[in-house]
């Protein structure tokens, strides 16, 4: 079977891979001229698959207001808002307020993410991939006791399914990452013990790589224009023409994947879907370590600045904010003036953040938080999209399961939760 994959990110790539391994012809098309280039190229660097939870919670409600107060404050939001912003908070309100719904939301990504870890180190084994890749850990911490009793209530759900994982008193917290200042306020920690780290962009390219020697064509700046369809049933891709003018030909083939990220959203009308994911900003700074004694072993989540750390190799990566801002691509100083304060108050002296490298990017974030994985409208197109800030922790498992329900298998999670119909 030949299958059209759209995006070449971190989703696009594995699943053009897990397709690829299957026996099928794979064809991924992306706008940019290499892979990875979008949300996948500077973030957090976590495969968090311990650490996952929906968008949409009552707690973030509560404390958005706040938090959009604060000038350090996590939330940001450009003013005044636009009608998909406003759209877009309404429907996460909504989905906040369904009673039951997060806890079955966090439950059903936690199983998605446990899988994904098992499909990562499927991964590593069998490829030789250069990432800066790390199996340390996350670290979540608490500066109140009412934040520790959070990180207990996570721990409890945490142990009833079977994710290993340590509640930390401040001393075990230091142990474990004995870089940590002891300035700061500290009453424990959370610690994911097998989340894992790494630089995403390194590894989506490896992975891109991978799949051209297995035979995967790739068509880099490459425009998907519209569809060519015949009843229920797509037929090809219609594509813009060249840099050079020169127009091209469809692209034939028997199933398509949408993997585009933010820009699903833009092939919604071709594929007469609705797909409400947002472009959730974030920024981050990537530096060398000066002092790697100081640096973070692996991953850590500041709660005072909702800020985490990550070692990756010799840098570090600082990254921060979740802000409404829809494609606004500035790299406000203010902003990296708060990255640089809270690393600076937990980890002194670590990284060189002066001579960091800036960047912000999109995260295509459903309004209720899960990805959408599941079979669209016509009956040979699949989405996988939606990952919001979980797009590397989920792509293995994700290239998997929309693999498994092209072949017509039994999912080995079921994607009830991820369908992309719960939004018509």
């Amino acid at each position: 079977m030949h299958i059209a994959v759209i995006g070449a990110g971190v989703v696009g790539t594995t699943t053009a891979r897990a397709l690829s391994l299957r026996g099928h012809k794979v064809t991924v098309i992306e706008r940019l001229g290499q892979a990875g280039l979008e949300t996948s190229r500077a973030n957090a660097g976590q495969r968090s698959y311990g650490s996952v939870y929906p968008w949409a919670s009552p707690a973030m409600i509560k404390k958005a207001l706040p938090w959009l107060m604060q000038r350090d404050g996590p939330l940001k939001m450009h003013m005044p808002p636009s009608l998909a912003t406003l759209r877009f908070l309404v429907a996460t309100w909504r989905y906040a307020m369904t009673p039951g719904l997060f806890d079955a939301n966090k439950r059903a990504m936690l199983r998605l993410g446990a899988y994904s870890r098992e499909c990562f180190q499927s991964l590593e084994e069998n490829l030789e991939l250069d990432f800066d890749g790390d199996r340390g850990g996350l670290i979540e911490l608490a500066s109140s006791e009412k934040d520790l009793q959070g990180l207990q209530t996570n721990a409890a759900l945490l142990h009833e399914m079977g994710i290993a994982h340590q509640l930390l008193d401040p001393e075990e917290t230091y142990e474990c990452e004995p870089g940590l200042a002891r300035s700061g306020p500290l009453k424990g920690a959370l610690r994911v013990t097998e989340d894992g780290t790494g630089d995403c962009h390194r590894f989506t390219q490896g992975i891109a790589k991978a799949c051209e020697a297995e035979g995967v064509r790739f068509l880099y700046e490459t425009e998907v224009t519209g569809v060519v369809r015949e009843q229920d049933r797509l037929c090809a891709l219609t594509l813009a023409a060249n840099a050079s003018g020169a127009p091209r030909e469809p692209l034939d083939a028997d199933a398509f994947v949408l993997c585009a990220g933010t820009d699903s959203n833009e092939f919604a009308s071709h594929f007469r879907l609705r797909v409400p994911s947002y472009p959730v900003k974030g920024y981050s700074l990537t530096a060398p370590l000066i002092d790697p004694e100081r640096a973070p072993r692996s991953t850590v989540v500041d709660d005072l600045y909702k800020v985490a750390a990550t070692r990756l190799g010799t840098r570090m990566r600082v990254t921060g904010f979740v802000e409404l801002a829809g494609y606004n691509r500035q790299i406000p100083e203010r902003r990296l003036a708060t990255l640089r304060k809270a690393i600076d108050s937990r980890f002194p002296g670590a990284a060189d953040l002066k001579s960091a490298e800036a960047w912000t990017g999109f995260r295509p974030m459903t309004p209720d938080g899960p990805p959408i994985i599941g079979a669209g409208r016509e009956r040979n197109l699949y989405l996988n999209t939606g990952h919001g800030t979980f797009g590397w922790t989920f792509s293995a498992a994700a290239a998997q399961l929309t693999a498994q329900l092209i072949d017509g298998e039994k999912t080995a999670v079921p994607l009830k939760p991820f369908r992309p119909q719960r939004f018509d």
